[in-house]
């Protein structure tokens, strides 16, 4: 709509606007689909196993990566295909070994963290910091209660900064 004011030009109404949604939204219940799985993936053994198996391919992407880059020591001396052989080699190896390590490091922090979440009931960085205290203690043990120790230390304290890096706590 337009009226006209005395010099006889069109001015425009003020057109409504819708009103601004509310902030208050109504609260919408889980499916029991959802209360499932979340039930499931509360579940320490379940957590700890998806951890181990993605660890796992981690480190298998990672060792064949590391096992492309290795040169052999008599690489003037060696044909192509020897070079190939090794390099294929390596990278198998390396791949395998990688994906034992990542896969129990990640079952390990993963198991020792839900444990320790659900004996506290508390989600917090020390969860995380006794994690990784198990985690590294875990891995070097085999080397003396001395390597366990500091591999304790050094892990829990790796753990803490990434927890502080990623801000998943508050």
């Amino acid at each position: 709509m337009s009226s006209s004011n005395s010099d006889n030009q069109p001015t425009k109404t003020i057109e409504e606007s819708p009103p601004p949604p509310s902030p208050v939204e109504p609260i919408r219940l889980p499916t029991i689909e959802e209360v499932r799985g979340q039930d499931i993936w509360n579940n320490c053994a379940v957590r700890s196993v998806v951890s181990g198996v993605m660890g796992g391919g981690l480190g298998l992407f990672m060792g064949l990566f590391l096992g492309a880059l290795d040169n052999p020591i008599m690489q003037d001396q060696m044909t192509g295909r020897q070079q190939f052989v090794f390099t294929a080699k390596q990278m198998g190896r390396r791949s395998w070994g990688s994906c034992k390590a990542f896969a129990v490091m990640g079952l390990v922090f993963s198991a020792a963290e839900c444990v320790v979440e659900k004996a506290r009931a508390k989600h917090d960085i020390t969860n995380t910091f006794v994690a990784g205290c198990v985690t590294g203690g875990a891995l070097s043990a085999k080397a003396g209660p001395q390597a366990a120790c500091v591999s304790c230390a050094g892990f829990a304290a790796f753990s803490v900064l990434i927890e502080k890096f990623l801000e998943r706590h508050e």
